[in-house]
């Protein structure tokens, strides 16, 4: 059996698991996986501080955009020795 044979189906898993990350949300469906409040996606949407569609009239959101938005706030860990020395001083 040759090697592009057997990774044909890993690769087409790849694929359809990248799909699947590319959901479209509604207001509510975003406000449920962010467990926010509309008012405050809203206002988000209204400043532009958040990454979102327009279609009609209507607030989309990008599944994927909104992971990548998110990992903007992200605070990156102190090592241990770091928290003792502050703890220390």
């Amino acid at each position: 059996m040759r090697v592009a044979e057997l990774i044909k189906p890993l690769l087409s898993g790849s694929s359809s698991r990248h799909e699947a990350e590319d959901v479209i949300l509604d207001v509510e469906g975003l406000r449920e996986y962010l467990k926010v409040s509309k008012q405050w996606l809203y206002e988000r949407t209204h400043l532009k501080e958040i990454p979102h569609l327009k279609i009609d009239g209507q607030l989309r959101f990008e599944k994927s955009k909104i992971d990548k938005w998110l990992k903007t706030f992200s605070v990156p860990s102190v090592p241990k020795t770091e928290r003792i020395l502050k703890a220390v001083r």
